[in-house]
């Protein structure tokens, strides 16, 4: 296994503590990585899984239906790591101005996270590359609102922070000083734009890389897990920002904080290489098997609906506008389909009492909230559950 120098210390102070910042070594990593038999063979793994995804955006009726919820999972997921309490229902409540159950500031953060991707993704395809002026773009939005708003939002940090532990002379880890951070970071932009990588090695080196320069003052790790999609889709791997990966890194929470730190203490780029292919292969295979599923599911629900008579084809297009909003409520339902309110109503009742295949929300008499049930259930399934 290649063990190389990743970097080195320099001194600093922080939180007037004196202490060893770390200035991470330039990307591609010196001597270069050694690709062995057991590695390729992950790698390649996880290319024929992300081959599969990105079919999915050609073969689904509409993959912009499936993008809308499945990009809202991995916002709750990326920001759950960061301790939000947010969940998907939370965060489509919030998007449709009904109120949440959890503090205002956590359901802003997770809905932050998806204008954040969505304007890297527009960037991208406006022709603006991975740099600095991109990412800090991103970063802004990210930080919009929520706790973040008040913590320099696109603007690289000017002190000096530590990870872990109480005082930085004691702390597991110390990202460079402010006044190195330039430099790190053009080396990092250089590498995003070198066309002699890679994508999926370019996207796991990368987001060690981010991860380490630690270049803002907040928002860091959702950033670093934003930049995976980010660059897949700009290196053409994904035509959609389909791969996320924030699931498999909490499920192995543990694992993946002690490879990060040990590609900056012993250089061990294969290890981590090993972890992020799998996190690949095992996400995008599941991805497919979601959408499979909740496209099934709208079938096997539109075809009960058949034998409704007057009613049937008003419930469709209820059904069919909460296969693209999963959560939802009268007037936008209204809004989707061009129904009158009154009928809207009457096939939600239906699809409530008569079929089970919504549930209303709140309890209210006026200003219901509606979900298609088994849609978020199959959403919210962990890799493993029985479907």
């Amino acid at each position: 296994m290649h063990r190389g120098l990743t970097g080195t210390f320099t001194p600093s102070i922080a939180g007037g503590h004196p202490c060893q910042a770390f200035l991470p070594a330039t990307l591609p990593p010196e001597p270069p990585l050694a690709i062995d038999g057991k590695l390729q063979a992950r790698i390649d793994a996880a290319l024929l899984a992300l081959g599969r995804l990105d079919a999915i955006s050609t073969l689904l009726p509409d993959a912009r239906l499936f993008l809308y919820s499945y990009v809202r999972k991995e916002a709750v997921m990326s920001s759950q790591i960061e301790g939000t309490q947010s969940s998907l229902s939370d965060l489509m409540l919030f998007e449709m101005e009904a109120m949440p159950g959890v503090p205002m500031d956590d359901v802003q953060e997770v809905s932050c996270y998806v204008s954040a991707l969505d304007l890297g993704i527009r960037r991208l395809r406006e022709g603006l590359p991975l740099s600095r002026r991109l990412i800090c773009e991103v970063h802004e939005t990210l930080m919009t609102s929520g706790r973040g708003v008040q913590r320099s939002p696109g603007q690289f940090r000017r002190n000096q922070v530590w990870i872990g532990g109480h005082r930085a002379d004691e702390a597991q880890f110390v990202p460079p000083p402010p006044g190195l951070l330039d430099d790190s970071f053009a080396n990092l932009e250089r590498f995003l734009n070198d066309a002699d990588t890679a994508p999926v090695i370019k996207a796991a080196l990368a987001h060690v890389q981010f991860e380490t320069i630690h270049p803002f003052m907040d928002g860091n790790g959702r950033l670093g897990r934003l930049l995976i999609p980010l660059v897949l889709v700009e290196t053409g791997v994904l035509q959609e920002p389909l791969l996320y990966l924030s699931v498999f890194f909490k499920r192995h929470r543990q694992t993946y904080y002690e490879l990060l730190q040990q590609v900056r203490t012993h250089g061990d780029w294969e290890a981590w290489l090993l972890f992020f292919v799998d996190a690949i292969t095992d996400t995008a295979t599941e991805a497919v098997a979601t959408a499979q599923r909740l496209t099934a599911l709208h079938a096997r629900d539109k075809a009960r609906l058949a034998g409704m008579g007057r009613l049937a084809g008003s419930a469709t297009q209820v059904l069919d506008a909460l296969y693209a909003r999963p959560i939802s409520n009268i007037p936008a339902i209204t809004r989707r389909t061009g129904l009158t309110a009154a009928t809207v109503g009457k096939a939600l009742d239906a699809l409530e009492h008569q079929f089970g295949i919504v549930r209303e929300l709140t309890g209210n008499r006026r200003n219901r909230v509606f979900a298609y049930s088994a849609y978020i259930e199959l959403l919210n399934q962990e890799p493993g559950e029985s479907s």
